[in-house]
């Protein structure tokens, strides 16, 4: 889509925000992070967008409506102010905040992973969004993440819903299809990484932009983000060692999971292997 941007700069930033913000309602997205900390719902306060993308920019002083994913909490500030929070965090020039995060979401440049990404809201995303878990090319299990009564976001912790399907759930066979056999052969070279393996273990996370009512065959659903660098495995959590649970293990695992756990683990090691035994050939 044309007002999908990438910042890695205040400048740019500053110049592709307020021309993208006048035009649609916005999902501004940090590099780093996790559990939709520093992710940003934003909408214009006024609802003055124009038709058509370039048409005006943003003033400084027009005032954005603001929702958190990580917490789903709100927030009212200026143009002006969110971006200066973005770039430098809380300063005498941004105004006062609730968030938990500390903005400065540039910080470090490219090389450091400082990003901002910038893309159109997608209104159906309250009524959830598909989860696709891969290993390598291989579709291990689909969940539909839906946003407590109210919210956005549909963020562990927030009072969402989750709901697990296997990889062959019927009611997203149009979507599986066309995901698994047209759309996965082009992620890569559409990357610019055409030479590299499919990421390990990664997430696809679909929201549908088709009106309500359009045929499961007709649907369209748009990607809201690829994820292979923070990935949680949801049946292989109770053996996540952290600072409470320091000796979890295989074992901590109910056993009513542990079967589908140990399959998914063996899957990995045999895409593992396989994409050892391709970088050998080259």
């Amino acid at each position: 889509l044309e007002d999908t941007l990438a910042y890695y700069d205040a400048e740019s930033f500053s110049a592709g925000f307020k021309k993208t913000m006048a035009f649609q309602p916005r999902v501004i997205k940090q590099n780093r992070g996790s559990s939709g900390e520093g992710i940003w719902i934003i909408k214009l306060k006024s609802g003055d967008y124009c038709k058509s993308f370039g048409e005006r920019l943003c003033g400084d002083d027009e005032v954005l409506d603001m929702m958190e994913a990580n917490d789903n909490h709100s927030e009212e500030h200026t143009v002006a102010e969110f971006i200066e929070f973005c770039v430098n965090g809380r300063t005498g020039k941004s105004g006062t905040w609730t968030s938990k995060g500390v903005g400065k979401y540039l910080e470090g440049g490219k090389a450091a992973g400082g990003q901002l990404v910038d893309q159109r809201f997608c209104p159906r995303i309250t009524e959830g969004e598909l989860r696709y878990n891969m290993v390598g090319d291989a579709l291990v299990g689909i969940i539909h993440k839906k946003p407590k009564e109210g919210g956005i976001s549909a963020v562990g912790g927030t009072g969402s819903i989750y709901t697990y399907y296997g990889p062959k759930e019927k009611k997203f066979a149009s979507l599986t299809k066309n995901f698994l056999s047209v759309d996965l052969p082009k992620i890569m070279p559409a990357l610019g990484l055409e030479e590299e393996p499919i990421p390990l273990w990664w997430t696809s996370d679909f929201i549908n932009s088709s009106p309500p009512g359009t045929e499961a065959k007709d649907e369209k659903w748009i990607v809201g983000e690829f994820n292979c660098s923070c990935v949680g495995i949801s049946k292989c959590l109770p053996a996540y060692c952290k600072d409470d649970t320091p000796n979890a293990c295989f074992n901590d695992i109910p056993k009513k999971d542990q079967a589908e756990v140990a399959k998914i683990g063996s899957l990995v090691g045999v895409k593992a292997l396989g994409i050892m035994k391709q970088a050998l050939k080259k």
